[in-house]
């Protein structure tokens, strides 16, 4: 079997005033997810669990995010989160900066090659 991918979604997030990162990249996260309704599993005869998600954000501060608080927010599947340096920090007048940060959510399945 070889993990392929069928789909990405992209969300962003914000966290305006308490400069939270892991609330920021929660928000990219339900962005993305609730983009769509799709029923992947179903349409190639998996179930839900079987799902490997693969997520990626982007944040200025990566090590401010709490990857199990991410991986939480998904209701099945096998989740993988990767944080990188991204997103942006928006400096304010006063008051900590705004932080934006961007999701890319790829669902997979272990799946025979095609011929």
């Amino acid at each position: 079997m070889a993990k392929t991918r069928l789909l990405t979604e992209f969300g962003m997030g914000t966290s305006l005033r308490r400069q939270d990162y892991t609330e920021a990249a929660a928000r990219a996260v339900r962005d993305a997810l609730w983009h769509n309704s799709i029923n992947l599993a179903e349409l190639f005869g998996f179930e839900k669990t079987d799902m490997l998600i693969d997520l990626d954000i982007a944040v200025q501060a990566p090590d401010a995010v709490d990857v199990d608080a991410l991986r939480a927010i998904f209701p099945y599947g096998q989740v993988t989160v990767h944080v990188a340096q991204g997103g942006l920090d928006i400096p304010r007048p006063v008051g900590r900066p705004t932080v934006i940060a961007n999701a890319a959510i790829s669902v997979s399945f272990d799946m025979e090659p095609s011929a």
